[in-house]
């Protein structure tokens, strides 16, 4: 989003256009500050999100516009594990340079000819619905960013108390498509002008206070009212259920929401995404751990959070360039406090943006900090695009998302008397299916070596990125020395020739798989039972599964040894729609260690 810019909607007069301990520490549940959030679909895989841009995309691509180069993009994407993108702002800004964080219009996705453009930045409405087609077509679920905060680029002036403002939103080039509704002064309680773009305000600064009671709400342009001001309420919930169904959004990430009234952003959140199923992050910048937790808690595990303070603690790690104690790695940030609701990252746009206010790039080390959030128990991953695709980092990326997808399950252990300044170990002991990882992270100007007890007896591990030839065996209990070279990570996994860990006990990992060929784009395949592992008959929390060897939808479910099971699968869309399985429910008893459903929906 844009911090404290020098942009205003009365930039657009000027011409100015807005671009926008012996024994190791076994990690154990943390208390929830808020409801836990129904988790989102993606994470019952270990999904990774890719943040689809940076703050200043080309206009063109060798692909043609961005909404074309991330279509075009959609089957190594898949390839790569990534299951949802989050899109830049779609609708039209003040310009076709406009980063789309300006907002002028909402409803115009690159359909109207407005403030000399019918293309947004990144294409045209057609554009953007073909790529996300073709990114619903390889299972890549679609996040858009929502900016409710404010409008810029205005119209028209008025006069207020004796002032000119620019804050009349006419619409000239839309008309009353979709929405006849107009903004004018009485919708806002300020906005910045000329000549020194301060600001000026006629009603009560709209936002609930955190951390200092800081004024948050004078962001951008007009700052939209919404405590108190019913119209503009159900017009910014029409708007997000008409966006849901015209682009079929898979969620939203919600930009600024310390900026705008939580109990409407509460609001906002029950009556667009509701019980759908579809996922939410807000963007709360907020640098303190307490106040990422006193947000969690005012807005009721609606929503996750990114995990801004573990982003500032790779930030040190950088910075330091090797100094940085590794230690600060254990149990770190939002994910650790809060990881239901976490969305931990690395960098994004608006740390990278050079000049801009947020700008804290992570210059050094960066792949550990990406090892660490690819491996880690708790937390979504958000990868950003210009790490995998312009820094040169993707086929680093790519290979720990394997590792992620294929061996970070099971049990967590932080090993506290282990670590040291330069080294920091974490494990996770696997499951059933899974064989577990062991990663060390040196940021130290030496290859180290480090005697850890794991989870792994009698095993042979390797390092599956690659960075450390030869094979390691633990003893029978599962010690080892392990090497990590200079300035690098080392990912070591049991192999074959060792013991994997057993499954939980008392559980079985039950794989469903059932043949069903009447989907179109957007539709997805779930199964849904009598237990609370299935969903417990609530559609919101059904188990999503995987459609990559379509028409047979998949997935692997832990569910109790030895207690009978009653299932169906259902289909549901972007819109909520669900689609129940005909005749009687399926049963079955789950025992042993794991067993496989294959059924046909006719």
């Amino acid at each position: 989003m844009l911090k404290h810019s020098a942009a205003a909607t009365w930039l657009l007069a000027a011409g100015v256009v807005l671009t926008s301990c012996s024994k190791e520490t076994a990690v154990a549940p943390a208390p929830l500050v808020a409801p836990a959030a129904t988790q989102h679909n993606a994470t019952v895989a270990n999904g990774v999100m890719m943040q689809g841009f940076y703050w200043n995309t080309p206009v063109s691509t060798t692909a043609g516009t961005w909404w074309q180069n991330l279509g075009g993009k959609a089957q190594e994407l898949s390839d790569a594990g990534i299951t949802a993108i989050w899109l830049p702002p779609a609708y039209k800004g003040g310009s076709a340079q406009d980063v789309g964080y300006g907002v002028y219009d909402r409803y115009d996705l690159g359909e109207f000819n407005q403030k000399g453009t019918v293309a947004t930045r990144y294409g045209t409405i057609g554009q953007l619905q073909s790529a996300i087609t073709a990114l619903h077509g390889k299972n890549i679920q679609v996040y858009e960013d929502i900016v409710m905060n404010h409008l810029t680029w205005a119209d028209a002036q008025e006069t207020v108390n004796g002032n000119t403002v620019y804050t009349k939103f006419n619409y000239p080039g839309r008309g009353s498509t979709y929405s006849s509704y107009r903004w004018g002064y009485n919708n806002f309680t300020g906005t910045q002008q000329a000549p020194n773009n301060g600001w000026y305000q006629w009603k009560s600064w709209d936002f609930q206070p955190y951390a200092n009671n800081d004024a948050y709400d004078n962001l951008l342009g007009s700052e939209i009212q919404y405590n108190g001001n019913a119209a503009n309420q159900t017009e910014t919930i029409n708007w997000g259920n008409w966006l849901t169904s015209k682009l079929q959004l898979d969620g939203y990430r919600l930009d600024a929401t310390k900026h705008i009234y939580t109990p409407y952003v509460n609001q906002w959140l029950d009556a667009v995404k509701g019980t759908s199923g579809r996922f939410a992050v807000s963007e709360a910048w907020f640098r303190n751990l307490g106040d990422m937790n006193n947000y969690a808690a005012a807005t009721g595990g609606r929503t996750s959070l990114f995990d801004v303070p573990l982003h500032y603690t790779f930030q040190d790690m950088s910075n330091g360039n090797g100094a940085w104690d590794m230690r600060g790695l254990q149990f770190a940030g939002f994910t650790e406090a809060n990881g239901a609701l976490s969305v931990s990252f690395v960098d994004n746009h608006d740390t990278d943006h050079q000049g801009g206010a947020l700008y804290s790039p992570v210059t050094n080390l960066k792949m550990l900090a990406y090892a660490y959030i690819l491996t880690r128990a708790k937390g979504y991953p958000c990868v950003f695009y210009r790490d995998y695709y312009e820094y040169g980092l993707g086929a680093q990326i790519k290979k720990l998302i394997g590792i992620r997808q294929a061996n970070a399950y099971g049990a967590a252990t932080e090993y506290t008397s282990v670590n040291d300044a330069d080294v920091y170990a974490y494990s996770r002991a696997g499951d059933s299916s899974h064989p577990g990882l062991l990663v060390l992270l040196n940021d130290g100007g030496s290859a180290r070596s480090k005697t850890i007890t794991t989870p792994f007896k009698s095993a042979a591990l390797t390092d599956k990125t690659g960075n450390n030839a030869g094979t390691i065996t633990t003893d029978a209990n599962g010690t080892a020395t392990f090497p990590v070279g200079a300035r690098s990570y080392a990912v070591w996994v049991p192999g074959t020739g060792g013991t994997t860990p057993p499954p939980t006990s008392g559980t079985t990992a039950v794989t469903f798989q059932v043949n069903y060929s009447n989907t179109v784009s957007g539709q997805d395949v779930y199964v849904i039972g009598s237990t609370a592992q299935l969903g417990s008959w609530n559609t919101a929390n059904a188990i999503k599964l995987s459609g990559a060897a379509w028409p047979t939808w998949r997935g692997t479910v832990n569910l109790t040894s030895g207690t009978a099971v009653q299932y169906k699968y259902i289909r549901k869309d972007a819109a909520g729609n669900v689609l129940w399985e005909g005749g009687s429910n399926r049963t079955f008893t789950p025992s042993g260690t794991a067993l496989t459903r294959t059924d046909t929906w006719q």
